[in-house]
């Protein structure tokens, strides 16, 4: 097992040249959050814009639109429940964030495998959240063009992959996420990141992070690596070890951290760690 270290940083994370523009940094769509549980895709937002991607649309319940625009007055906004104006944008999209707060329902369910149909070559789709336990109870087959990132905590890759917390050991972990065909980030107080042959842990992390929003801070940053930066698999990687390198950091001062804490410190931390 390879080990995830602040050295994945420098391999990921570039001076941005003088001659980009929002352009360059792609364009992330993020869909969840229903009428109970906006706050999810909202942090996955904030997260996302704070990461750097260059244009951001948040697709959720319209009754999150004014607390969107109160916290992240630079993400778009979209009714999930408006396919004809979803479609295009989730076509267009570099990245997919699909599952923070979106819920399990019927409106669920047909949000997901819409996205899913529109899934495509070149498109990184990250599930979470809700978005994996409607994958688990309908039995969903993932997309076959994209490449899909999974980001379960213990229990949904236990509904996802069907093997139980106590029998998640690295090889069988290995062979469920090669079975699916998608790159796996199983969430634990030692996150492990499964790819094709490679199997990596995270060396980062606090019990000072084990507060509500989390995930979603994690699947935003995600979104918001991939959409940057070339490697994807790399990106996810220096995607985990931010998330819980801002946190530790934080917690030398803090009791508990918060999610929407770790985005805010984004954008210095990446600059710190950025490579010529």
């Amino acid at each position: 097992m390879k080990k995830i270290t602040q050295s994945i940083l420098e391999k990921v994370i570039r001076k941005r040249p003088a001659n980009s523009y929002k352009g360059t940094y792609g364009k992330i769509a993020l869909i969840g959050g229903s009428q109970n549980f906006g706050g999810a895709i909202i942090m996955a937002s904030l997260a996302a814009v704070y990461s750097g991607a260059g244009l951001v649309t948040t697709m959720t319940d319209p009754t999150n639109q004014t607390s969107l625009h109160d916290w992240l007055p630079e993400a778009m906004f979209v009714d999930y429940h408006d396919s004809q104006a979803a479609s295009p944008i989730i076509s267009a999209a570099d990245v997919v964030v699909i599952g923070p707060g979106l819920g399990t329902d019927n409106q669920a369910l047909t949000i997901l495998t819409k996205t899913f149909e529109l899934a495509h070559k070149n498109q990184t789709l990250v599930i979470d959240g809700s978005a994996l336990t409607l994958v688990a109870q309908n039995h969903l087959t993932l997309p076959q063009d994209s490449l899909n990132v999974l980001t379960p905590h213990q229990m949904e890759w236990q509904h996802v992959s069907g093997i139980k917390i106590a029998d998640q050991t690295p090889e069988a972990n290995q062979a469920a996420a090669n079975k699916l065909n998608a790159l796996v980030v199983v969430k634990s107080h030692r996150t492990q990141v499964y790819y094709q042959d490679s199997v990596y842990e995270n060396t980062g992390g606090t019990p000072a992070q084990a507060t509500g929003g989390m995930g979603d801070t994690l699947a935003g940053m995600v979104g918001g690596f991939t959409a940057q930066f070339a490697d994807q698999p790399k990106a996810v990687l220096a995607a985990v070890f931010a998330h819980s390198a801002i946190a530790d950091k934080l917690a030398h001062k803090q009791y508990v951290v918060l999610p929407h804490q770790i985005s805010e410190a984004l954008p210095k931390f990446m600059k710190k760690n950025q490579s010529v």
